[in-house]
């Protein structure tokens, strides 16, 4: 197979609103295979998360993120193998394979010795240089990469290594025993995979939205977000009493707090965004716990338990020249389901 020596991709050169159409497509140079452990995978489709979004538009500068520019982003990428580096053990030329935001890590040091490696000091952010996914082509260590079933489609499969692995490590850090009561505050690319993952545990979920057309997964016990916290507080109580635990999705401070009051005394819950904790009454001995991404052995459980279960993943699709597009869908609530850009 002759390979290309240019790829398309979709290039961030300056930080902006989606609307001024930041990214710009561009032919820049194919990755090539630059160390024998790594594999070079045609991208066949890739999920547009709503960091992105924050990051695109500068929202995370203060932060660091993205840490430099021109960028490629795109961070929850799958596609066929079709090269691999002379070392490579675990991996050949068709399989399909995902990668997740942790691109790379130490594998040294105390975290990553852990298996967490995804706190590791010097983790590489997929998405954050030139080595993302709203492109074509990109090279990975085969130790992070992780096998995806040939019966899984692209499409269903990109948004698991992001939206996925985060729903799925959020659930894990909100300790799930059968019939707890969990709420997943914020129902939307995140959130109704968290809805599937608890269910899977044997959880009674409850759904909270500010929009009726995100509850639908939940079923039974959906609640509507209101900005008035004592008067939604008191209709959660009256309709289905305090929860056992609560997952904050939604990057809005009162959402937070209105999470932690919605839980009992003893209860916990699990922040999955950027925010600040409003309101922490010691006395009540509530736990609060933060949560990021999770281990190279999560994801390959976030694999097995969603082709397992057939859980649903709902997608949009976009051509890669129309990430744009996507993204503004995306700020204006416009999207039902996670766009996923394929090349």
């Amino acid at each position: 197979m002759i390979m290309p020596k240019k790829m398309r991709a979709m290039v961030l050169s300056k930080l902006g609103p989606v609307e001024s159409n930041p990214l710009k497509l561009t032919e820049i140079d194919r990755h090539e295979i630059a160390n024998p452990k790594e594999v070079l995978v045609k991208i066949e489709a890739c999920g547009v998360c709503h960091s992105q979004l924050h990051s695109i538009e500068g929202d995370w500068e203060d932060i660091g993120i993205p840490p430099t520019l021109p960028t490629v982003p795109g961070h929850e990428i799958v596609g066929k193998i079709v090269e691999v580096g002379n070392n490579v053990r675990k991996f050949k030329i068709g399989d399909r394979v995902g990668i997740t935001p942790l691109l790379s890590s130490c594998l040294d040091c105390q975290y990553c010795n852990e298996g967490k490696e995804y706190l590791c000091e010097k983790m590489d952010v997929t998405g954050e240089s030139l080595k993302g996914g709203y492109t074509e082509y990109i090279t990975v260590s085969e130790d992070f990469a992780t096998k995806v079933p040939d019966t899984m489609k692209p499409e269903y499969a990109a948004p698991l290594f992001c939206a996925g692995i985060t729903a799925y490590k959020a659930v894990k850090a909100a300790e799930p025993k059968k019939n707890n009561k969990i709420a997943i505050f914020g129902v939307g690319g995140v959130g109704h995979m968290a809805i599937q993952f608890a269910k899977v545990e044997g959880c009674e979920v409850s759904a909270i939205s500010r929009k009726n057309k995100h509850l639908e997964l939940a079923k039974k016990n959906i609640f509507v977000y209101s900005s008035n916290q004592e008067q939604f507080l008191e209709d959660v109580k009256k309709k289905y009493g305090l929860f056992d635990a609560a997952i904050v999705f939604a990057p809005v401070d009162q959402v937070t707090d209105t999470a932690i009051k919605s839980i009992k005394k003893g209860g916990l819950v699990v922040i999955a965004t950027v925010g600040k904790i409003p309101n922490f009454l010691a006395f009540e001995e509530k736990t609060i716990r933060g949560t990021l991404i999770g281990s190279r052995k999560d994801m390959e459980d976030v694999i097995k338990i969603s082709d397992e279960n057939k859980l649903e993943v709902i997608t949009e699709t976009f051509p890669l020249e129309q990430v744009n597009q996507a993204l503004i869908k995306l700020k204006n609530s416009e999207m039902d389901a996670r766009a996923v850009l394929i090349p």
